[in-house]
């Protein structure tokens, strides 16, 4: 599992030098053979792999208010061992919106690493960030032990600043 993911990452086209590195940190830290899933929450090891998911209609993104991170964040999750990070997105979708979900593209358009904040802060999450398709009327029935509610933002109207600091450079690399 851990080859095909690494092909994954490495056809991942950097939106910049910042991308460009995260990918070659993330490669040397796939090849060096630590564990990349999380195996004991919240943080153990301090570094895992997060797929995140971004449902898209038009210039909208879903968004949610999630409870632990108290950010407006993506949807995704923690890749489980033995699962590849698109599979976690669709597991994912379906746990916490009751959708199923349907790819943009096959692989993730954009790789980050970001120190976590809020309630569980600390540790690193390497996020895959995949696009699904999405409706704004589509109806949601989200994970309310997770998130305090759901919105689509248009995207010029995100709040950048509550939420993932990389968000804004994924909507550059997703609206170009």
């Amino acid at each position: 599992m851990r080859n095909k993911i690494i092909k994954e990452i490495q056809a991942i086209q950097p939106l910049d030098k910042l991308e460009s590195e995260t990918i070659n940190e993330v490669l040397h830290w796939f090849e060096s053979g630590v564990e990349i899933c999380r195996i004991e929450k919240p943080d153990v090891p301090n570094k895992h792999l997060v797929s995140y998911f971004v449902l898209v209609d038009g210039d909208y993104i879903l968004l949610v208010d999630h409870i632990n991170a108290q950010l407006w964040l993506p949807t995704g999750g923690h890749v489980e061992p033995n699962e590849h990070p698109r599979f976690t997105a669709l597991r994912e979708a379906s746990e916490e919106l009751s959708i199923q979900g349907d790819f943009l593209q096959d692989g993730p358009l954009f790789i980050t690493c970001t120190v976590t904040v809020g309630k569980t802060a600390g540790h690193t999450d390497v996020s895959l960030w995949y696009v699904l398709k999405g409706k704004r009327d589509m109806k949601l029935v989200f994970d309310q032990s997770e998130f305090h509610g759901v919105k689509w933002f248009h995207k010029d109207e995100v709040p950048l600043n509550r939420t993932d600091p990389e968000l804004g450079r994924f909507l550059e690399k997703l609206y170009r």
